[in-house]
């Protein structure tokens, strides 16, 4: 049985050509920056983002990880949403490396924090009690509100406050690219207000290993000395830094256009799900636990929802037809299309979903969105 893994678009299996660019890559040893294809990624990078310069790390988090080391002393503190994945989902990097605090505001229901809130959240540097901020960060896109894109409009202002307070922007763009294709603009424009940023090759632009972080020169020097620490100094990275390349070509020959196609098929399934008895919204910064899946919130790759059904039960059922769910925070379910999914795997997943929803038993969603 050919499997349907919808569980993370960090599936995707590199195209041939990206296998055969990278049995063919030039390589020499980055650690003493001698490496021509890390180079090329590198420059590639950093042109498309309207960046002085850009550091190829090994995932999503290091980038993070270097990017709050390059930009903040030890002791000092992070404003960020207290659902992003630098708070969440990154083991407690910021505090067990860095060294410094996370300030964490509640999100709105389209991934963003408010203004007023990110401005008062400045601590007072002058009092001895208070850690002093040193950064702000937004996600783009912000996968608890269900993969929505942050606009420059938003990142500007944002960027504006940061500023007034003294301190950089940073945005993690694990999917920077569904953002860039969801709003149709290029990711120069995208990138213009963030001080510096990261995206990943290894989600939905196929690369089977990496992220890049971008920003000034002397910025990205301080953030290759982090990687070095962190025991992130590559070799022969031109192997895998050749695969990135080809993501980051232009129109079809790279990976980025294609992915409206995958913001097509997540359409599609969201739409499909909303008519299913039992399927209901997400919840918690998106739409009330208790009402149902709006399909209109699904701007790129990411469709969550919930069940009334014993999600264990229900993600169990649906894995033994062939279809592989993730188990999401707060009871959620998510679904990410990526460039192994096509419309008919779109079709059959639907057809999985509301025969694994007939087979498990009914259990009512609380107000508070966990099934009772």
């Amino acid at each position: 049985m050919d499997l349907i893994d919808l569980r993370s678009d960090t599936v995707t299996r590199p195209t041939p050509e990206m296998r055969r660019a990278m049995a063919d890559a030039e390589v020499g040893d980055d650690v003493f920056g001698d490496d021509p294809t890390v180079h090329a990624l590198e420059e590639r990078a950093a042109e498309l983002l309207g960046k002085e310069a850009a550091l190829f790390v090994a995932s999503g988090t290091m980038g993070n990880l270097v990017a709050q080391m390059a930009h903040l002393a030890r002791g000092q503190e992070t404003i960020a949403g207290y659902q992003s994945h630098v708070v969440l989902d990154e083991a407690a990097g910021h505090a067990v490396v860095v060294g410094t605090s996370v300030r964490a505001l509640r999100e709105r229901a389209d991934g963003t924090m408010d203004l007023d809130e990110i401005r008062d959240a400045f601590r007072d540097a002058s009092d001895p009690h208070q850690p002093i901020t040193g950064l702000v960060v937004i996600e783009n896109t912000h996968a608890h509100s269900m993969g929505r894109p942050l606009d420059v409009a938003y990142e500007s202002a944002v960027a504006a406050i940061a500023h007034e307070g003294g301190v950089p922007m940073h945005i993690d763009g694990a999917r920077f690219w569904n953002a860039a294709v969801a709003l149709g603009i290029s990711g120069r424009e995208l990138a213009a207000p963030a001080d510096s940023l990261t995206f990943c090759l290894s989600k939905g632009l196929s690369c089977p290993v990496g992220s890049v972080v971008a920003g000034t020169r002397d910025f990205i020097w301080r953030a290759r000395r982090a990687r070095k620490l962190l025991g992130g100094g590559m070799r022969q990275a031109g192997v895998l830094a050749a695969a990135g390349l080809v993501a980051l070509r232009d129109g079809p020959a790279g990976t980025i256009e294609r992915l409206a196609d995958d913001h097509d098929n997540a359409r599609r399934l969201a739409e499909a799900l909303s008519a299913m008895a039992g399927i209901r919204s997400p919840g918690d910064i998106a739409q009330p636990a208790d009402g149902p899946l709006d399909p209109g919130r699904v701007v790129t790759n990411f469709v969550l929802f919930r069940v009334e059904r014993d999600r264990r039960a229900f993600v169990d059922a649906c894995a033994g037809r062939g279809l592989l769910l993730d188990s999401f925070p707060h009871d959620q379910i998510r679904a990410a299309t990526h460039r192994g999914i096509g419309a008919d795997d779109i079709v059959r997943a639907t057809e999985i979903i509301q025969a694994a929803l007939g087979e498990t038993s009914r259990r009512p969603i609380s107000a508070a969105g966990a099934a009772r």
